[in-house]
Formats: structure tokens, sequence, C-alpha cells
């Protein structure tokens, strides 16, 4: 069998510096958080995948709008394209691993996804505490709803969020390089 992205995870940059990664979850799963922790640890520069949304998209998700795949193409080739530099984390859901295959198309280079992990409960209580971000509380069910976790044959591994940030990022940490990064 082919792997997914045309090759196998021995074939990934052995450097962090010139790595490139996606913190992926659901909305209010950490991303932006994890994405300052874990930068420097990586010897990457974080982009907040937030940034790279339209002006229209981020008008549909305050009204409480769920994009569709039309409006996800544009952004998710912004992420693939922020990617295309070495040593770079950027937070983006990719939800669906239609989007991950996107990313990578964009980006034209190995991408590994770190999937953040924790469970609606969790999830919800973080989207409460943060009143003055665009994703609103009802978006929370669509987002799991969509969301695909990655599959054994894609370039990811998953970690448990409900842990301080510092057990957080060592634990990506460990699992980056058990996968020899």
């Amino acid at each position: 069998m082919t792997p997914l992205f045309g090759h196998n995870r021995d074939d990934f940059p052995t450097a962090h510096p010139q790595a490139r990664f996606v913190l992926m979850g659901v909305a209010a799963c950490g991303k932006s958080s994890v994405g300052a922790a874990l930068a420097p640890a990586l010897g990457a520069v974080y982009i907040d995948g937030d940034d790279l949304h339209s002006p229209e998209n981020i008008a549909k998700m305050r009204q409480g709008t769920p994009l569709t795949d039309a409006d996800r193409w544009p952004w998710l080739e912004a992420v693939g394209a922020a990617l295309s530099a070495p040593g770079r984390l950027v937070g983006c859901s990719a939800l669906r691993r239609a989007y991950r295959e996107r990313i990578m198309q964009a980006a034209a280079v190995p991408v590994w996804f770190i999937h953040l992990v924790g469970s609606r409960a969790l999830i919800a209580q973080r989207m409460a505490a943060r009143p003055n971000h665009f994703m609103p509380t009802t978006l929370l069910d669509s987002q799991f709803a969509t969301l695909e976790p990655p599959q054994a044959d894609e370039p990811a591994i998953a970690v448990n969020i409900d842990q301080p940030m510092p057990a957080l990022v060592a634990d990506i940490m460990a699992k980056l390089t058990k996968i020899r990064l």
C-alpha cells in the first residue's frame, strides 16, 4: 500500500527547525496556547491559522454559521502556503482527512499533524471562557460532528489536552522523538 502522502515516516526531516507541523483539533482545544508553548521547543515559528481566515469566514462563524467546504478551501490553501517555509507550526482545525490532504498538497512538503484531543465537556468549558473569540459555543457540536481523527496511515500523533501545559509540551516532544523527527 502506498503511504497516504507519498512518503514514509522515515522520509521526514531529521531536524526540528526544518520540519513543518499543524496543531489540529476542534475549536478551543488549545491550538494557540499550545502553539506558543511548543514553538520554542521545536525551534519553530508559530502561525495562528485563525489569522489566515478571510474576513467573510470570520463573519460567518461570528454569526454562528458553520463554514462549508467551499469556504474552507482557500483557507486551507493559505495554511499550506504558510507551511512551505521550514520550521513552521500552524494552528488549524484540519478536522477532516480531506482538509489535511489539501494542506499537504498546498505545502508541497511533508507535514506532521499534532491532534489535540479533549472531551466535549472540557472543550465546552474552554470555549465558554473565551467570550471575545469569533467562534461561538453554538458551533461546538458542528466541530465534533465534522472531526475525523487522523488514521494510522496519516503523518499524525494525538495528545490528550487535559494536562498542564509543560506536561502537554513534553508529551508532544516525546511522541515526536519516537517518530525520529
